[in-house]
């Protein structure tokens, strides 16, 4: 008892303080910004549904680790060298991808039929095949969808994603040294991270012997077994969550806007046809389904607030100063629904990325991987398998629903750290080959 009143008294004297001290002013030659509170941080102005909208609140009013993702500095370079050598020993960017692409589409394509036009829930078809994209180019081998391996690895990868981006996870990063001690969603990530890791661990000691053997002798390297582990483990929540999430939005859209899923199959017609499956190089001649793509990731906006990084060095920044070791997150939502970029910026609309020509057209806003030397590692990868996905899916089915177009609600679910689309269900009925 005598504990919780010295609490309560400590907490109350804090606020008395910043109360009497008034409006927060920036210190020094920090940035500006809101004053946190004793414990509590800044956590009363997070906005719980979208952790975006308070972020762009503080801009307005105040500013006008492990694995490839992660890591900073030397280390995040020797990693990312090493990633992207890798992956284009794979085929990153080469046909190997594309012909890995294609065929997972094609194993798409004959699952989707079995359901013979039953109403599914899509989530598991979009995890499963960009999960065993991500296995064939890590492990050198695609799952079958029913194969329970697969399916623990998938269970794990999303149960972990939607604990981690719950708001009881944003408190545990907040308050990690005091929490650790008590039960929370954060226990249940380190299992299922656990239960990932040795699954991964498994292949990487079955390939062990492709390693090479000669640089154990480098003190220096920065790729060791538990970076290995850890870029891997980044690579599958990189490239299976957003990739599926994306398309789990994109067809929500196609369903909301059937006339834009017509004019899409009427653009297939006439470059593909009907008897062979879509190529990358079918790309340039199909603007309008380029377009509807580009509009689809801007119009998702998955991640909002990109992957936070470390200031390596003290960076003078409009006359502020952000010391060594600071924390920066990029706001990319900013860019993704700017006026000045998007005529309409909260509606979905691929005229955004045509010109008057019905040319596609560069917009500098347009930035999904986020942009610069941290741009995401997989977006050749992510944006090949968006084109070959969505026009082989729309090649062979035409997609229903038991709601009205007018009734379908974009609005993304609750959410810590991205936006996830709402749960739907989607009929894909065969197309008649013409």
């Amino acid at each position: 008892m005598e504990l919780s009143v010295l609490l309560l008294f400590a907490l109350l004297t804090g606020l008395l303080v910043l109360l009497a001290r008034g409006r927060p002013k920036a210190h020094g030659r920090l940035p500006p910004g809101p004053r946190p509170l004793p414990f509590l941080g800044n956590l009363l102005q997070m906005d719980r549904k979208g952790l975006l909208k308070s972020f762009l609140r503080v801009r307005l009013r105040w500013a006008g680790s492990e694995g490839v993702v992660f890591a900073n500095g030397e280390r995040w370079k020797a990693l990312r060298r090493f990633s992207l050598a890798t992956m284009r020993d794979f085929g990153m960017g080469k046909r190997g991808v594309e012909e890995r692409i294609q065929e997972e589409a094609q194993c798409l394509v004959e699952e989707l039929r079995k359901s013979q036009g039953a109403l599914q829930d899509p989530v598991f078809y979009f995890h499963s095949i960009t999960a065993n994209i991500i296995c064939s180019i890590v492990f050198g081998k695609r799952f079958d969808y029913r194969d329970p391996e697969f399916l623990r690895l998938l269970e794990l990868l999303f149960q972990s994603f939607v604990l981690i981006s719950s708001l009881s996870s944003q408190l545990f990063e907040l308050y990690s040294s005091f929490l650790k001690y008590f039960p929370g969603s954060h226990r249940q990530i380190y299992k299922n991270l656990q239960e990932i890791n040795v699954f991964i661990g498994r292949s990487v000691e079955q390939h062990r012997e492709t390693l090479d053997p000669n640089d154990k002798s480098n003190p220096q390297s920065q790729f060791d077994h538990q970076n290995l582990i850890m870029s891997v483990l980044s690579l599958f929540f990189a490239g299976t969550e957003t990739t599926s999430t994306t398309l789990r939005y994109g067809f929500l859209l196609m369903l909301k806007y059937p006339h834009i899923t017509e004019r899409i199959q009427k653009e297939i017609d006439q470059v593909i046809g009907s008897y062979r499956p879509p190529a990358l190089d079918d790309r340039a001649q199909m603007p309008y389904t380029d377009a509807v793509i580009h509009e689809i990731q801007r119009f998702a906006d998955l991640i909002p607030i990109g992957v936070p990084h470390m200031v390596t060095k003290d960076t003078h920044f409009r006359g502020y100063i952000l010391p060594k070791g600071t924390e920066v997150y990029p706001v990319l939502s900013s860019a993704l629904h700017e006026s000045c970029y998007f005529e309409k910026p909260n509606d979905f609309n691929p005229d955004h990325f045509l010109d008057a020509n019905g040319v596609v057209k560069k917009n500098d806003a347009f930035m999904p991987f986020s942009i610069g030397k941290r741009i995401c590692l997989g977006e050749g990868i992510a944006r090949i398998e968006l084109f070959l996905f969505f026009t082989t899916i729309l090649q062979n089915f035409s997609v229903a629903s038991p709601v009205a177009p007018e009734d379908i609600d974009l609005t993304p679910q609750e959410s810590g750290v991205g936006n996830v689309p709402p749960n739907y269900r989607i009929q894909f009925l065969p197309r008649q080959r013409g």
